[in-house]
């Protein structure tokens, strides 16, 4: 309970749970859960073909390569633009984004 002629102030905690609630991408249902899996591609582009680990690009995926795979010759034909067969990564269905801007917008639009 509040002290008497004090304002109640709000707390750290109360205020970054706010923040993750109106910003998190977490909603959905199991479409959205997929969603934010990164889809069938998932989030990084290349995959190594012989341990699985993800990459960026083939630039980060020559560097694994180098450094993991070292007995083996580098062939980047092996390697295939996971965004590019499954035709992106995810389709947005869990973006929820913050409800604050939208409110703002509202009220912009009203006057």
């Amino acid at each position: 309970m509040p002290r008497k002629g004090k304002t109640t102030n709000h707390s750290a905690k109360e205020l970054s749970g706010k923040v993750k609630a109106a910003t998190q991408n977490a909603s959905g249902g199991a479409a959205g859960k997929a969603d934010r899996a990164g889809g069938k591609a998932g989030h990084s582009k290349f995959q190594c073909w012989v341990c699985m680990q993800q990459a960026p690009d083939l630039k980060s995926m020559k560097a694994h390569h180098d450094s993991k795979h070292s007995k083996i010759d580098w062939d980047d034909s092996k390697y295939v633009d996971l965004h590019e067969l499954h035709g992106g990564t995810t389709q947005g269905v869990a973006v929820v984004g913050s409800h604050k801007k939208s409110k703002k917008n509202a009220k912009e639009a009203g006057k």
